[in-house]
């Protein structure tokens, strides 16, 4: 295994432990869009749904974004006191809507079994498919 296979491993596991991200998507105008989310990774393929926590409408900023232009950038991170602990991943990639199906299905059912709150209240979807293309990271 190359230095680089074994820092992208190191890259992969974080994400996959971490709580929350930030999507970004491009919103009307050109302007950034950013919203805290919650997220599951399958190999190179991030999914996060629109859940039951309290929204203006179903049809969400981002998921109209994504549908005018999938180019999406998700940033994971964590932060406390101690500085040698920071570390930062920024995944790039495209983005989908997906409504229904088996997609959508295998979306949810990883949502839930990561995070307990899904469990009681498992959200309905629609969900976001974000096909990853090029993962950055930093720690310190």
């Amino acid at each position: 295994m190359s230095r680089s296979d074994a820092l992208l491993d190191e890259l992969r596991a974080a994400v996959a432990r971490a709580r929350v991200a930030r999507l970004a998507t491009i919103g009307p105008g050109g302007h950034p869009h950013v919203v805290p989310i919650c997220f599951a990774l399958e190999g190179e393929r991030l999914y996060s749904a629109v859940d039951r926590k309290p929204k203006r409408s179903r049809e969400l900023q981002r998921l109209a974004n994504v549908r005018a232009d999938p180019r999406v950038e998700v940033l994971v991170d964590h932060y406390e006191e101690e500085w040698a602990r920071l570390w930062w991943v920024r995944l790039r990639g495209r983005a989908r809507v997906v409504d229904a199906g088996e997609e959508l299905a295998r979306a949810l059912a990883l949502l839930t079994v990561k995070y307990e709150q899904y469990r009681t209240e498992p959200p309905t979807g629609p969900a976001l498919a974000v096909e990853i293309e090029a993962w950055r990271g930093w720690h310190a």
